[in-house]
């Protein structure tokens, strides 16, 4: 309790002493797309000089102003400094939480989108290259993993969005070529979309990755007997 009424002093200190509007010069440096993580956009916008956020499909969110270029957004809890050197680029303010662990989020060119964005405006090739782009920068990015985009594509199957499950569980066959699970999933996709073809194909492929596939076994079985 003392050390939140501590923090709410100093930050009340900090307010007193910087302006409560932004400049047109650090808006017209700062205003843009950030990549909060390799497939996540935090949006930075400004409506009569105030700083808004739109993160996580949250939008005019209004981090708490502590200098000219420092915010407290809440709902990270987190103190977010904007820095232009050597490129325009948001950090977190070092807290005990996460002592020694330097995070930075990189401004966005105007154009760049993330595969996900890529995804849902169906250009699915490029989807595919970025999701590719995270794994060669980095395997075990969580964001490519396995079971984390097959999940994906079971909800949009639920949805029944069979377009999407179907191109989703192809970039996890991509990213994952040596799982029968994925080729499994994406068979399974194009069953629901009465494509038998291409479903006995994906069958087949697992199968011919893991034997003992019993998934695969059974449905090859049921659509060919």
């Amino acid at each position: 309790m003392k050390k939140s009424i501590l923090f709410l002093l100093l930050l009340s200190l900090c307010l007193s002493c910087s302006s409560s509007k932004n400049s047109e010069e650090f808006i017209n440096k700062v205003e843009g797309r950030y990549l909060f993580n390799a497939n996540e956009v935090l949006e930075v916008y400004f409506k009569e000089q105030d700083l808004f956020i739109k993160w996580r499909g949250k939008k005019d969110i209004k981090p708490l102003k502590v200098s000219d270029n420092s915010f407290y957004m809440k709902e990270m809890n987190e103190k977010l400094i904007f820095a232009t050197d050597p490129n325009v680029h948001i950090y977190l303010s070092e807290k005990t939480e996460h002592k020694g662990v330097k995070y930075h989020f990189k401004k966005m060119d105007i154009n760049e989108k993330t595969p996900h964005e890529y995804f849902e405006n169906k250009e699915y090739n490029k989807a595919l290259e970025g999701y590719l782009k995270i794994k060669e920068q980095d395997s075990l990015n969580p964001i490519i993993r396995e079971y984390k985009i097959n999940g994906i594509g079971y909800s949009y199957i639920r949805e029944k969005e069979l377009e999407k499950a179907i191109e989703i569980f192809k970039i996890n066959t991509e990213l994952h070529s040596n799982s029968s699970n994925t080729f499994d999933s994406l068979a399974e996709a194009y069953l629901k979309n009465k494509d038998t073809a291409n479903a006995i194909i994906n069958f087949k492929k697992a199968l011919s990755i893991n034997s003992e596939n019993e998934s695969a076994k059974r449905n090859l079985k049921k659509i060919t007997k």
